[in-house]
Formats: C-alpha cells, structure tokens, sequence
C-alpha cells in the first residue's frame, strides 16, 4: 500500500515539474519574440521636418467642353419641304435661309384674307361718315371698326405663318447632319439639324464648397483635353449662386476661344483652377497621409517614439498635399513605413533633407 502511495506522489511530482517547465519556457520565447518583433523593437524610417513655404494653390478638377451657342432646327409649321439651302457640315451665317416649306396654300389664305380685310376697312370708313351725319348709332360703328380690326389681325396671322416657312439660321455657327430631303413632310417634331457655334466654347466645373469664396469672376482657369499636351486658357464668367445641396459643390463655367477648331464640345477638360496663394503653408510628401475611416492621419517623431496625428488636407499635387491643421513647423514627419506603424512605437528616424 506504502508502494503504491509512494508511486502515486512521484507521478504527481513529475506532472506537476512538467506543467512547471513549459510555463517558464514560453514565457521565455515570449520574451524572444518580444525582443524581435514587439514594441521593443526601434524601427528605422525615413521622416522630414516641417517647415513653411508660399503655396500655389491649384485645384485639379474635371470639366466638361460645352459649344458657347447650340440649337436643334425645327419647323414650327407643317408641310412639304420645297427647298434646302445649306450643307451638312458647313459653316452658316445669321440669318441664312437653312430650308423652305412650301406655302401655297397660305398665300391663298392670305389673298382671301387681305380682300376681306380691305372690305371691312372700307365698311368702317362708311360707318364713320354715316356716324357724323347721325345716320347710325355709335354701336354700330363700333362694330365696323371691330371688323375691320379682325380682319387685319388675321391678315397678319398669315402672314406670320408664311415668314415660318422660311427656316433662318438663329446665329453664325456650324451645321450638322441633315435628316430631311426636298419633298419631305415635315412636322415641328422631325429635328432637321444641330447648329452649333464653336468659335468659342463653354468650359463647365464644379468645385467643393471650402473653396467657394476662392472663386471670382475673370479669373483665368488652364486646361488640357484628352490625346493633346496642349494647355489651353479659359475665363470665368458665370459662378452659380448656390452651392448643389446634394454633391456640396458649387458649378462654375468659364469661357475659351477656339479659333483654330481643335476643340470639341462634348469632351472632357482636365482643369486647373487657381485659387488664392497661401504663405507659410505647411506642406508635406503625399506618402506621410494614412486614411482612416474619420479623416486623414500622419506620424509624427515624439521623442523616439511614433505618434499618431489627425490631420485636416486640402490641395493635392503629383507629390504634396497642403495641410489646413494638425502640423506645426518643426514636426517630424515620418514619410515611410506608415502604414504599419502604431502609437509609441519606438522608431529611429533618417531626415531627408
């Protein structure tokens, strides 16, 4: 029995040492690990020293290319297409005749109405000296002199609708594809051609709302279009006077020659809008900007160890981005390795200069 008590204390013993031993081992590896890989580790980066600067403060935007005039030709009457007087594709002048519709039987109308027109102007005549000799009453005048009024308003009725037959050009400009032929009927619904005035062309943009009181009137805005290195010039004329409740942003159009035709309304602008210079700008290397769901951060230098710091941006360019606060001159920033950085990790930073 003392055996089998005895062999029972050593088994006990043994587990007990067992547990003991590994306990003390992985805490030991714990230790390795945190010497390699934990907090205790000085990570090396790369940082720059804040300093403040004057700032160009241009804004990238994109814009839309707008013809400066535009206008689907139309006939606002309905009938037989006698005659087309322009070419698809070319240049019109204002008040060109674009096409003619025939109006035969309006000229009737208007024959038939300029007699009766004639006749009420001759029974008002009578009427009046009948008046003046007390033969009729004055109501009775008063309906001759109506008559004839209506007759005259319907001669000019007519005549309105025949000068609607004649389809003029509204400004100079170009003409686009047709899509009638002589003989066609026509109706004000069939669109018969665009007509567009590209000597000058509308640049249209939309800016955010922090920069709304930046933007004035004459200003000159730049811009490229797609498949060209050319830089083109443009000035803003019209700002919108509210801000667009849903995108908070605020549309502008500005104003291009193209007097040379290489632009096309209908595309795309890549803008650069000027916006007031600032001095003693705080600017630092767009790879220092960590997004995080709340905003923008960056990491700072604070006495060997990283710290993390909410940051309000503005202005970006190909390699900086303008900080409005969160920095002050003679920060750290750390420019490399952010993205595993956390709070007081302890760093050693090389400065660019």
């Amino acid at each position: 029995m003392k055996v089998k008590n005895l062999v029972y204390a050593l088994l006990i013993i043994g587990i007990g040492g067992f547990i003991a031993y590994r306990i003390v081992s992985n805490k030991n590896k714990n230790d390795e690990s945190k010497g390699q890989n934990g907090k205790n580790k000085t990570t090396t980066v790369s940082g720059v020293v804040v300093d403040t600067q004057t700032f160009d403060n241009n804004l990238s935007l994109s814009g839309s290319i707008e013809a400066n005039e535009q206008v689907e030709i139309r006939s606002e009457v309905s009938g037989i297409v006698e005659g087309i007087y322009f070419s698809e594709g070319s240049n019109v002048t204002k008040g060109q005749v674009l096409f003619k519709v025939n109006d035969i039987e309006l000229r009737a109308q208007l024959r038939q109405a300029t007699t009766k027109e004639g006749l009420a102007a001759e029974n008002e005549r009578r009427a009046k000296l009948l008046l003046q000799k007390e033969a009729i009453s004055q109501e009775e005048y008063e309906v001759a002199r109506a008559d004839h009024a209506s007759a005259q308003a319907q001669t000019q009725l007519i005549r309105a609708q025949i000068a609607k037959t004649s389809v003029k050009a509204p400004f100079s400009g170009k003409i686009g594809l047709r899509s009638i032929s002589p003989g066609t009927y026509i109706t004000p619904t069939i669109l018969v051609a665009k007509l567009v005035n590209t000597s000058k062309l509308k640049i249209t943009f939309s800016i955010p709302e922090k920069y709304a009181s930046q933007v004035r009137n004459n200003s000159i805005i730049t811009f490229t279009v797609s498949g060209s290195e050319t830089q083109y010039t443009a000035k803003v004329y019209a700002i919108e006077p509210e801000v667009a409740v849903e995108t908070r942003t605020l549309q502008i159009r500005a104003i291009a020659e193209n007097k040379d035709g290489k632009l096309f309304p209908g595309t795309f602008a890549d803008v650069k809008l000027p916006l007031d210079i600032i001095k003693d700008a705080i600017v630092v290397p767009t790879e220092a900007i960590v997004p995080v769901q709340n905003g923008k951060k960056v990491f700072i230098s604070n006495f060997g160890k990283a710290k993390e710091v909410m940051v309000e941006t503005a202005t970006r360019t190909d390699a900086s981005i303008l900080i409005l606060s969160g920095l002050k001159k003679g920060d750290t920033v750390i420019t490399s390795g952010v993205m595993a950085l956390k709070n007081d990790d302890l760093i050693k930073v090389k400065v660019k200069k």
